[in-house]
């Protein structure tokens, strides 16, 4: 009985002993819910690294595609709050999806707390050099007139999302052709296939330089270091909230996620997108850093919630 109440005993101290050691004490795991390779993963590797070493421990980036983002994110949704899964995703994971689904397997707002703002990604509203318009109202103009293709990386997209936008509001008669994903989609913008389409800064580049299509206005907060010509849609007369929607790269822990550790992951986090190499490799493939609060990210997811949800209603989208 003795030895029984002295291992009992040893194994509660262990435990206690475990429970307030300094997190982290083990390697920390981020679930990409997207392939390797993509502007995404570069981010999430460069954050793994620098934020690896500020922790004292190793992060291993694990890629769990598959259902627009929901298979990754719903692993991290269900894991331990302990600290050690950590979710890097996007704003349709996050957000569009349950308005695009009729059942998404967890609940964003119960389920999963911010930590950032990682970065954010403009799209580019760009042309096929054959339309004949320079900016924004001369586009919209020949639109209203002219049966006009916009193409888009797939149903629910922002793409798809704001033509259906821009035609209901703007009277222009667009018809949406919808690409399964952005390389099709910039093939067939470059041919003359289609007129117009969101594309991705980093992918537009190489097709802006050599000419082979225009480039109007950025969906973004502000003009693109890279493309600092090109105004935003809101400077082009479209200030729309509707229209001023970007792609994010957020970072989620799971709901429940003690305090202290939560705090411990926002301050390597923000102090990570604030160095000069992070920056630099995300301005690389044309993403904007953010690295704001927690709070602060919770407040933008918030005041979103009711544009996206109003932008995919009018839409008429499904995915299911």
């Amino acid at each position: 009985m003795f030895k029984k109440w002295t291992c009992m005993l040893a194994m509660a101290w262990m435990t206690h002993a475990a429970a307030q050691s300094p997190y982290p004490n083990r390697p920390i795991t981020f679930i990409l819910p997207f392939s390797a390779g993509g502007a995404t993963d570069i981010v999430s590797r460069a954050l793994a690294d620098d934020m690896g070493k500020r922790l004292g421990q190793p992060i291993i980036v694990e890629n769990r595609p598959g259902a627009s983002g929901m298979i990754g994110t719903n692993a991290a949704a269900k894991a331990p709050a302990d600290g050690y899964t950590v979710v890097l995703t996007l704003t349709q994971a996050i957000l569009n999806n349950q308005f695009l689904y009729a059942k998404v397997p967890y609940d964003t707002r119960k389920e999963l707390a911010f930590v950032t703002e990682v970065c954010t990604a403009g799209v580019l509203l760009a042309v096929n050099p054959r339309v004949p318009a320079k900016n924004v109202k001369e586009l919209l103009d020949w639109a209203a007139h002219h049966r006009a293709s916009f193409g888009s990386w797939g149903v629910g997209s922002y793409g798809h999302l704001a033509s259906a936008y821009l035609a209901r509001t703007r009277k222009a008669d667009i018809t949406h052709v919808a690409y399964k994903g952005e390389a099709p989609l910039i093939q067939d913008l470059v041919g003359g296939q289609i007129d117009m389409a969101f594309i991705s800064a980093f992918a537009a580049k190489p097709f802006v330089e050599s000419g082979k299509i225009n480039v109007l206005a950025v969906s973004a907060d502000r003009r693109l270091p890279a493309y600092p010509n090109v105004p935003t849609l809101a400077e082009a007369g479209l200030a729309d909230p509707e229209l001023q929607v970007t792609g994010r790269v957020v970072m989620m822990v799971p709901a429940g996620t003690p305090a202290p550790i939560l705090a411990r992951l926002e301050g390597a986090a923000r102090a990570a997108i604030a160095s000069e190499a992070v920056r630099a490799r995300m301005r690389d493939i044309a993403m904007e850093p953010i690295g704001n609060s927690g709070k602060q990210a919770q407040a933008n997811y918030d005041a979103m919630y009711p544009v996206q949800q109003r932008l995919v209603q009018m839409s008429g989208a499904r995915l299911d």
